[in-house]
């Protein structure tokens, strides 16, 4: 299908990062490479932090979370500077895996960079998880950076948090 589109069309970052969203999708790993070594060929950069944020969150879907860790550390190592969404995609796939730790020490290292969240998602996804854990103090701090954003968790999440720290 893509050599047939490629006749078409030329080919652009977009039309790459969905062939590549669908091979993790398709679970066609091997498939990827192929595709960033085509980028090259069309004079595109596969290392962009576009490209990793499709490939991080194909392999967070697949919970597939040392992978992900693996081409996070891959970025850094090219200097690349990580955004937020790569960030989120991590501390929520670990969250997801339950590698709480794993969660906290990337959701440092974003506060670390200074990297702000575009959305909320992840705070309160590991708000949720740290409280399940019992982790009620480290929710709290999350809390009050979400909060610094105006930002608010959920009733369900809220009610856990709170119920936690007066338990505590």
């Amino acid at each position: 299908m893509f050599d047939e589109m490629k006749r078409k069309i030329k080919p652009n970052s977009t039309t790459f990062t969905n062939v590549i969203s669908g091979f993790y999708r398709e679970q066609k790993l091997e498939d990827v490479d192929k595709i960033l070594g085509l980028m090259k060929v069309y004079g595109l950069n596969p290392n962009s932090n576009l490209v990793y944020n499709v490939r991080i969150g194909g392999l967070c879907k697949l919970k597939r979370m040392r992978e992900a860790k693996d081409l996070y550390r891959e970025m850094l190592s090219k200097r690349m500077k990580p955004n937020w969404v790569i960030y989120n995609l991590l501390i929520v796939g670990f969250c997801k895996e339950g590698m709480l730790e794993e969660a906290k020490r990337v959701y440092e290292e974003m506060g670390k960079k200074r990297v702000v969240s575009g959305e909320g998602r992840c705070y309160f996804g590991l708000i949720h998880y740290l409280c399940q854990s019992g982790d009620f103090e480290a929710a709290m701090g999350v809390y009050k950076d979400a909060m610094g954003k105006n930002w608010m968790p959920g009733f369900k999440t809220m009610k856990m948090l709170v119920n936690g720290l007066v338990k505590n």
